[in-house]
């Protein structure tokens, strides 16, 4: 299924946000923190993306769940996706278990 991948993640994304929203937790309470803190993490992550398909360690084999489209050779669309929910959930957990 084309585009299942991306439509899972999507999905991910929707329930933090509104696990977020319901005890805001992070981007609901503190927008700006949250975002940069994200957006931190997932540059972090492509940058290593970036290194690791140029040393040839990283690449994409044939997926039929993902959509086709490529941002760079051997970067899927579906991977800042991931890297977002995978910041986002990392952010929530810590900031969950702080709170306790």
């Amino acid at each position: 299924m084309p585009g299942g991948y991306l439509l899972i993640l999507l999905g991910g994304l929707t329930g933090l946000g509104l696990l977020d929203w319901r005890h805001r937790v992070a981007v609901w309470a503190k927008p700006r923190r949250a975002l940069t803190t994200i957006g931190v993490g997932v540059l972090f992550f492509l940058l290593w993306d970036i290194a690791g398909i140029g040393l040839g360690i990283f690449f994409t084999g044939k997926i039929s769940w993902l959509t086709g489209v490529m941002l760079a050779p051997n970067l899927p669309l579906e991977e800042p996706v991931f890297l977002v929910l995978l910041c986002y959930s990392a952010l929530l957990g810590y900031l969950a278990l702080e709170r306790r």
